[in-house]
Protein backbone atom coordinates (compact mmCIF):
# COMPACT_ATOMS: atom_id res chain seq x y z
CA UNK A 1 0.00 0.00 0.00
CA UNK A 2 1.27 3.32 -0.83
CA UNK A 3 1.08 6.26 2.09
CA UNK A 4 -1.40 8.98 -0.03
CA UNK A 5 -1.22 11.35 3.47
CA UNK A 6 1.00 13.94 4.18
CA UNK A 7 3.40 14.01 7.09
CA UNK A 8 3.72 16.61 9.61
CA UNK A 9 7.36 16.67 11.40
CA UNK A 10 7.48 18.88 14.72
CA UNK A 11 10.79 20.30 14.65
CA UNK A 12 10.12 23.82 16.01
CA UNK A 13 10.86 23.49 20.22
CA UNK A 14 13.52 24.51 22.09
CA UNK A 15 14.87 21.19 23.05
CA UNK A 16 16.31 22.63 26.19
CA UNK A 17 17.45 18.93 27.63
CA UNK A 18 19.88 18.97 25.25
CA UNK A 19 21.91 22.67 25.97
CA UNK A 20 24.40 23.62 25.55
CA UNK A 21 24.32 21.45 22.12
CA UNK A 22 21.17 23.26 20.97
CA UNK A 23 22.06 26.99 21.76
CA UNK A 24 22.71 27.41 17.69
CA UNK A 25 21.81 24.69 16.33
CA UNK A 26 17.93 22.72 15.95
CA UNK A 27 17.42 19.82 17.24
CA UNK A 28 16.73 18.27 13.93
CA UNK A 29 19.93 19.86 12.73
CA UNK A 30 22.00 17.73 15.62
CA UNK A 31 24.86 15.17 13.87
CA UNK A 32 23.94 11.81 14.25
CA UNK A 33 25.65 9.39 12.65
CA UNK A 34 27.64 11.68 10.51
CA UNK A 35 24.52 14.05 8.86
CA UNK A 36 21.36 15.96 10.49
CA UNK A 37 19.16 14.13 12.58
CA UNK A 38 16.10 14.99 10.30
CA UNK A 39 17.83 13.34 7.35
CA UNK A 40 17.30 10.50 8.57
CA UNK A 41 13.68 11.12 9.52
CA UNK A 42 13.30 12.43 5.74
CA UNK A 43 14.65 9.26 4.26
CA UNK A 44 12.35 6.95 6.50
CA UNK A 45 9.58 8.99 5.35
CA UNK A 46 9.99 8.55 2.01
CA UNK A 47 10.89 4.77 1.89
CA UNK A 48 7.55 4.58 3.15
CA UNK A 49 5.98 5.99 0.69
CA UNK A 50 5.30 9.45 1.91
CA UNK A 51 5.66 12.52 -0.82
CA UNK A 52 4.76 15.47 1.19
CA UNK A 53 6.14 16.82 4.32
CA UNK A 54 5.07 20.04 6.07
CA UNK A 55 8.41 21.18 8.56
CA UNK A 56 6.73 22.72 11.60
CA UNK A 57 9.74 24.91 12.80
CA UNK A 58 9.80 27.90 15.21
CA UNK A 59 13.34 27.93 17.40
CA UNK A 60 16.32 28.65 14.52
CA UNK A 61 13.25 27.23 12.19
CA UNK A 62 15.68 29.60 9.09
CA UNK A 63 18.55 26.66 9.45
CA UNK A 64 16.65 23.80 9.40
CA UNK A 65 15.06 25.76 5.51
CA UNK A 66 18.60 26.32 4.62
CA UNK A 67 20.07 23.18 5.15
CA UNK A 68 16.87 21.13 4.15
CA UNK A 69 15.36 22.81 1.41
CA UNK A 70 12.40 22.37 -0.76
CA UNK A 71 12.92 18.05 -0.38
CA UNK A 72 13.95 17.09 -3.73
CA UNK A 73 17.50 15.55 -2.35
CA UNK A 74 14.93 13.76 -1.02
CA UNK A 75 12.41 13.22 -3.27
CA UNK A 76 9.89 14.63 -1.45
CA UNK A 77 8.15 17.96 -1.27
CA UNK A 78 8.76 19.79 1.68
CA UNK A 79 7.16 22.98 2.59
CA UNK A 80 6.90 25.03 6.19
CA UNK A 81 4.79 26.33 8.81
CA UNK A 82 6.47 28.77 10.46
CA UNK A 83 5.79 29.57 13.86
CA UNK A 84 7.64 33.66 14.03
CA UNK A 85 5.60 35.41 16.95
CA UNK A 86 5.86 32.34 19.66
CA UNK A 87 6.51 28.83 20.03
CA UNK A 88 2.65 27.57 19.70
CA UNK A 89 3.38 24.00 21.40
CA UNK A 90 2.99 20.47 19.52
CA UNK A 91 -0.45 21.02 19.17
CA UNK A 92 -0.70 24.59 18.00
CA UNK A 93 1.92 24.24 15.98
CA UNK A 94 -0.25 21.58 14.00
CA UNK A 95 -3.10 23.82 14.42
CA UNK A 96 -1.11 26.42 12.52
CA UNK A 97 -0.09 24.45 9.64
CA UNK A 98 -3.47 22.85 9.00
CA UNK A 99 -3.53 25.25 5.83
CA UNK A 100 -1.08 22.93 4.37
CA UNK A 101 -1.76 19.30 5.74
CA UNK A 102 -4.82 18.90 4.15
CA UNK A 103 -8.14 17.02 5.70
CA UNK A 104 -5.98 14.25 7.65
CA UNK A 105 -2.19 13.73 7.34
CA UNK A 106 0.59 11.59 9.77
CA UNK A 107 2.27 13.22 12.86
CA UNK A 108 5.57 12.70 14.06
CA UNK A 109 7.75 14.27 16.88
CA UNK A 110 10.97 15.60 15.44
CA UNK A 111 13.05 14.42 17.70
CA UNK A 112 11.97 10.40 17.30
CA UNK A 113 13.23 8.00 14.73
CA UNK A 114 10.52 5.60 13.99
CA UNK A 115 12.29 2.88 11.79
CA UNK A 116 9.01 0.78 11.04
CA UNK A 117 6.24 0.40 8.18
CA UNK A 118 3.94 3.67 7.55
CA UNK A 119 1.44 1.19 5.55
CA UNK A 120 -0.44 -1.08 8.29
CA UNK A 121 -1.18 2.45 10.66
CA UNK A 122 -2.47 4.37 7.73
CA UNK A 123 -4.58 1.13 7.04
CA UNK A 124 -6.04 1.40 10.27
CA UNK A 125 -6.33 5.06 10.61
CA UNK A 126 -8.76 4.94 7.72
CA UNK A 127 -10.44 1.91 9.00
CA UNK A 128 -11.28 3.19 12.06
CA UNK A 129 -13.42 5.72 11.14
CA UNK A 130 -12.11 7.58 14.44
CA UNK A 131 -10.66 11.33 13.88
CA UNK A 132 -7.43 10.54 15.62
CA UNK A 133 -4.81 7.22 15.80
CA UNK A 134 -2.01 6.99 17.94
CA UNK A 135 0.38 4.29 17.67
CA UNK A 136 1.54 2.64 21.03
CA UNK A 137 4.63 0.12 21.63
CA UNK A 138 4.91 -1.85 24.92
CA UNK A 139 7.73 -0.21 26.73
CA UNK A 140 6.85 -1.06 30.33
CA UNK A 141 9.11 1.83 31.60
CA UNK A 142 12.69 0.65 29.57
CA UNK A 143 13.15 3.36 27.11
CA UNK A 144 11.02 6.24 29.46
CA UNK A 145 8.36 6.21 31.33
CA UNK A 146 5.13 4.49 29.99
CA UNK A 147 1.86 6.67 29.57
CA UNK A 148 -0.71 4.39 28.18
CA UNK A 149 -3.16 1.93 29.37
CA UNK A 150 -3.93 -0.47 26.28
CA UNK A 151 -6.02 -3.76 26.27
CA UNK A 152 -7.52 -5.67 23.39
CA UNK A 153 -6.41 -3.43 20.93
CA UNK A 154 -7.80 0.10 22.87
CA UNK A 155 -6.45 3.14 24.51
CA UNK A 156 -7.85 3.01 27.67
CA UNK A 157 -6.05 5.90 29.73
CA UNK A 158 -3.52 7.89 28.18
CA UNK A 159 -1.66 10.75 30.54
CA UNK A 160 1.87 11.98 30.35
CA UNK A 161 1.67 13.16 34.14
CA UNK A 162 -1.09 11.14 36.21
CA UNK A 163 0.22 7.63 35.40
CA UNK A 164 -0.70 4.33 36.52
CA UNK A 165 0.22 0.81 37.20
CA UNK A 166 -1.70 -0.53 34.54
CA UNK A 167 -0.12 1.37 31.87
CA UNK A 168 2.55 -0.72 29.99
CA UNK A 169 2.43 1.23 26.85
CA UNK A 170 3.81 4.60 25.83
CA UNK A 171 3.02 7.24 23.07
CA UNK A 172 5.18 6.02 19.99
CA UNK A 173 5.59 9.38 18.66
CA UNK A 174 3.69 8.88 15.19
CA UNK A 175 0.31 9.26 14.56
CA UNK A 176 -2.53 10.63 12.32
CA UNK A 177 -5.61 13.12 12.91
CA UNK A 178 -7.76 14.15 10.75
CA UNK A 179 -7.73 18.15 10.22
CA UNK A 180 -11.16 18.45 12.53
CA UNK A 181 -9.82 17.35 15.15
CA UNK A 182 -8.03 20.20 15.73
CA UNK A 183 -10.73 22.52 14.89
CA UNK A 184 -11.49 23.26 18.65
CA UNK A 185 -8.41 25.49 19.46
CA UNK A 186 -8.12 29.15 17.55
CA UNK A 187 -4.89 29.47 15.68
CA UNK A 188 -3.04 30.91 17.38
CA UNK A 189 -3.97 29.08 20.76
CA UNK A 190 -0.53 27.13 22.10
CA UNK A 191 -1.42 23.84 23.13
CA UNK A 192 0.37 20.38 23.19
CA UNK A 193 -0.63 17.14 21.32
CA UNK A 194 -1.06 15.49 24.27
CA UNK A 195 -4.36 17.64 24.82
CA UNK A 196 -5.62 16.65 21.50
CA UNK A 197 -4.87 12.86 21.79
CA UNK A 198 -7.20 13.15 25.58
CA UNK A 199 -9.65 15.05 24.04
CA UNK A 200 -10.62 12.38 21.36
CA UNK A 201 -10.15 9.74 23.74
CA UNK A 202 -12.79 11.11 25.91
CA UNK A 203 -15.03 11.62 23.20
CA UNK A 204 -14.47 8.01 21.55
CA UNK A 205 -12.89 9.30 19.08
CA UNK A 206 -8.58 7.76 19.36
CA UNK A 207 -8.05 4.38 18.30
CA UNK A 208 -4.87 2.65 19.24
CA UNK A 209 -2.23 0.60 17.11
CA UNK A 210 0.16 -1.38 18.54
CA UNK A 211 3.46 -1.37 16.67
CA UNK A 212 6.60 -3.96 18.04
CA UNK A 213 9.67 -2.12 16.88
CA UNK A 214 10.98 0.00 20.19
CA UNK A 215 11.69 3.81 19.62
CA UNK A 216 14.74 5.83 19.00
CA UNK A 217 15.07 10.07 20.49
CA UNK A 218 17.11 12.03 20.60
CA UNK A 219 15.80 14.76 22.94
CA UNK A 220 18.09 13.57 25.91
CA UNK A 221 21.72 13.52 26.10
CA UNK A 222 21.60 9.45 26.41
CA UNK A 223 18.43 9.17 23.84
CA UNK A 224 20.87 11.19 21.57
CA UNK A 225 23.46 8.78 22.04
CA UNK A 226 21.89 5.66 21.95
CA UNK A 227 19.97 6.96 18.64
CA UNK A 228 23.65 7.66 17.40
CA UNK A 229 25.34 3.97 18.19
CA UNK A 230 21.77 2.69 16.15
CA UNK A 231 22.07 4.61 13.01
CA UNK A 232 25.87 3.94 12.79
CA UNK A 233 25.28 0.21 13.18
CA UNK A 234 22.79 0.35 10.16
CA UNK A 235 25.19 2.28 8.00
CA UNK A 236 27.80 -0.30 8.78
CA UNK A 237 25.36 -3.47 7.64
CA UNK A 238 24.82 -1.53 4.80
CA UNK A 239 28.39 -1.69 3.93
Amino acid sequence: MTATLSLALLAGGLATRLRPLTDRVPKALIEVAGEPFVFHQLRIARREGIRRVVLCVGYLGPEIEDTVGDGRDFGLDITYSRETEALLGTGGALRHALPLLGDSFLVQYGDSLLDLPFAPIIAAFHASGKQGLMTVFRNEGRWDASNVEFARGEIRRYDKIDRTPAMAHIDYGLGALSASALLPWPDSARFDLAGVYRRLLAAGELAGFEVDRRFYEIGSPEGLAETSRYLAQIKRDAR
